[in-house]
């Protein structure tokens, strides 16, 4: 921003292109009213907010209206908005609301956030005008009153604005429902709302441009059977990317249900349910009859729930990935839950022969997985296998059991003859135990020599079990010494490729060089004798 102001200050035939870009996007109103005379205005220390000390005068407004007509992205966020230069109080609005031109404030707007508080949400009309495309509404604060003023509101702005064709609506209260203004825009590309009407989503599938679409489905209220109905018709025939939460399974069961659809991205994400897990196979299995099984690519699957009392033992079985092996064309699968995630190396290996295009794998049971209630079923066969039948892969998480590799040094045979896969760049193992660092982390380097970053025991899910720092601390360490063996690998390759001898010649030159250093007195580190003895292995592979 110094840099255009200082070339809008440079010459007179660059200071309109520069203040255009200067002003272009603007958080919150706080810029433009410093703008203007500092006789108008002044810094409330106690409020923490920019006030008024006198009328606006016709000057003041002229002065506002040299940069107001630049602006054409407005974010006004109450949330974000931390600095108190950058927030304006009660005074303010009140004046800004009387210019003495027609209203928008903000003449050529294309995009608006807003989030404000219920006292000042009918503002945002002050802002919306008929160039708008983007509509952001947020109404985070909990005090928030989504009463008749506020419907009132809603249910104008498509008139100010009829050719919207981006709206996103958030409300922290089920009352919040913004269906009724869904229903006035014609040229809607993507809509994200919360609470929705049948009417509204009967409204949506009919929209030949609606191209992404996020709703809530609220329990207990499933669609209407005459909804259902009309639904088997071709409905949301340009959708490309569709997220459902819920918190029920039996409320997008009764949306899935006679759905027929293509997208490219599905997400679908459950929130305290109360269903049991052995329900889950049966719903994962209608979302998968509802989409085109050649078209999707992109998978998310989110289910937690409210509690696990009554279920301690229960955990997610391989049988609800079975209805998802039919997209053969998927590209990324990540599903997370709080139970146990039940998969063995068979269920793996059919995974991975039915997705040959899959380019990341995430699939996190955080319960009973983080405390290890339950054995680990995928074995290092089951990651290879995986490995073999997906060479785009190149970012997995999942949980193995490590045992059959998990040695104390580095093993003389070479893991799978020779077997390497080319493009696995991340791995996170998860809740994944092991014992021995070095072994680990020359298996991972011999199999997936790109990998560039290895996780487990991530903070985020397992820093309430007892051997947290334990495992995390090895994991980071396998980390290190991954990096540290493709180096070293490296290394052996290019002194191969400039002495012109034999790899094994290398092996021969590098033991001399260990030995002279030993002569001299120096003790490698552990990471260093690994990276040492991994070296010896490979220049002789």
């Amino acid at each position: 921003k110094k840099t255009l102001l200082a070339l809008a200050l440079t010459y007179e035939s660059f200071t309109g292109p520069a203040l255009d870009l200067l002003w272009r996007e603007l958080d919150g109103l706080g810029p433009l009213v410093r703008c203007l005379p500092q006789s108008l205005w002044k810094l409330d220390k106690h409020e923490q907010e920019l006030e008024f000390q006198r009328a606006m005068t016709l000057d003041d407004w002229t002065i506002f209206c040299k940069y107001n007509h630049r602006v054409r992205s407005l974010h006004h966020d109450m949330r974000l908005t931390s600095s108190p230069s950058a927030r304006i109080g009660t005074e303010i609005w009140g004046a800004l609301g009387c210019p003495p031109f027609s209203l928008p404030l903000l003449p050529n707007l294309r995009s608006l956030t807003w989030d404000a508080p219920s006292g000042i949400f009918s503002y945002i009309q002050w802002f919306v005008t008929q160039k708008l495309t983007t509509l952001n509404i947020h109404t985070s604060c909990f005090e928030f009153k989504f009463g008749p003023s506020v419907q009132s509101v809603l249910s104008c702005i498509p008139i100010l604005c009829p050719s919207l064709s981006h709206f996103h609506f958030h409300s922290q209260r089920e009352s919040g429902d913004a269906s009724i203004t869904l229903q006035r825009w014609s040229h809607l590309i993507s809509a994200s709302t919360g609470k929705i009407s049948d009417a509204a989503i009967l409204y949506l599938s009919n929209l030949p441009s609606l191209r992404e679409l996020h709703i809530e489905l609220h329990h207990p209220t499933p669609i209407a059977a005459d909804t259902q109905k009309l639904l088997q018709r071709p409905a949301f025939c340009a959708l490309q990317e569709l997220g459902v939460t819920c918190e029920s399974l039996a409320t997008s069961d009764a949306f899935f249900e006679t759905l027929s659809i293509a997208p490219k991205i599905l997400s679908f994400r459950m929130n305290d349910g109360e269903d049991s897990p052995s329900a889950l196979p049966a719903s994962i299995s209608r979302i998968s009859n509802a989409c085109a099984h050649s078209a999707l690519e992109h998978l998310q699957i989110l289910v937690f729930y409210l509690n696990h009392d009554s279920e301690l033992d229960a955990s997610i079985s391989a049988a609800t990935f079975q209805p998802l092996r039919a997209f053969h064309n998927l590209r990324k699968l990540d599903f997370q839950s709080d139970y146990d995630v039940q998969l063995d190396d068979i269920a793996l290996l059919q995974m991975a022969k039915a997705w040959p295009l899959l380019e990341e794998l995430a699939i996190h049971g955080q319960f009973s997985a983080a405390w290890g209630d339950h054995p680990r079923l995928i074995t290092p066969d089951g990651f290879v296998s995986l490995l073999k039948h997906c060479p785009r892969l190149t970012s997995v998480a999942i949980v193995i059991n490590w045992s059959a590799v998990d040695r104390r040094g580095i093993s003389p045979e070479i893991p799978y003859q020779g077997f390497a896969h080319g493009a696995l760049s991340y791995a996170d193992f998860d809740s994944s135990t092991i014992r021995h660092v070095t072994g680990i982390a020359a298996f991972l380097s011999a199999i997936a020599p790109k990998l560039e970053r290895v996780d487990g025991w991530d903070a985020h899910y397992h820093t309430d079990h007892p051997d947290f720092k334990k495992y995390s601390t090895k994991w980071n360490d396998v980390h290190h010494l991954v990096k540290a063996f493709s180096i070293v690998r490296e290394q052996g390759r290019c002194t191969a490729l400039n002495a012109g001898v034999a790899l094994g010649d290398v092996g021969g030159n590098i033991d001399e060089s260990r030995e002279d250093s030993a002569s001299d007195g120096e003790h490698p580190s552990p990471s260093d004798r690994a990276s040492s003895e991994f070296e010896e292995e490979e220049c002789g592979q």
